[in-house]
């Protein structure tokens, strides 16, 4: 699982694949050393179908984006400004290629973590990769309070079976949380930028 975010040379192989996501047909080139190479898995799907998707507008983080579905589903169904960032080049390269072939304009480019982040947004939506380990994806998770506007959204898919239980609880000391819903195990986490100091 490493070579995800180390960009170790691994053999290339393109696979050509096709999805369905709320009755919208995408197709997407993917290819080993990237994410659920074999299609969309169903973390993602469950995440993009749970979205509250006629909110969602404005600057878009797509963070940890793959070979892309997320960020072109977002950027096929709302008029919201995307970007897209991952530290795997081959992610980066497939992405850019998946955005031409789905005929979307997005903002695609590298980053380690929020390294190369310049402004804030309104949604970060992500499938966060777990298998870095607790301490890099709080990092993930918590510093994205950095990089939402006051009231931005950060929405994420976890399963129980990685931890999703004391995810939820920990989100819950720095942002307003809600569990959108539970699906076969996997967790739909929006967690809301508020000032937690705030008396109401």
């Amino acid at each position: 699982m490493s070579h995800y975010f180390t960009n170790e040379n691994i053999e290339s192989k393109e696979v050509k694949t096709k999805c369905i996501i709320n009755n919208e047909t995408f197709n997407f080139t993917t290819d080993n050393g990237v994410f659920s190479k074999k299609g969309l898995d169903f973390g993602t799907r469950s995440l993009l179908e749970n979205l509250e998707i006629d909110k969602i507008n404005g600057n878009v983080l797509d963070f940890g984006c793959g070979y892309g579905p997320i960020g072109i589903y977002l950027a096929t169904r709302t008029k919201a400004k995307v970007d897209m960032i991952d530290i795997n080049l081959r992610s980066i390269n497939l992405a850019k290629k998946n955005a031409h072939i789905n005929n979307v304009n997005v903002n695609i480019f590298e980053s380690n973590i929020y390294e190369n982040i310049k402004e804030k947004y309104d949604f970060i939506i992500s499938n966060p990769p777990i298998r870095v380990g607790k301490i890099v994806l709080y990092q993930i998770l918590f510093e994205a309070k950095k990089h939402l506007k006051e009231n931005g959204e950060l929405w994420i898919v976890i399963n129980k079976d990685q931890g999703a239980k004391s995810v939820l609880k920990d989100l819950e000391k720095e942002y307003s949380v809600r569990l959108i819903n539970k699906n076969k195990g996997f967790y739909i986490i929006c967690a809301k930028n508020i000032d937690k100091s705030m008396k109401f």
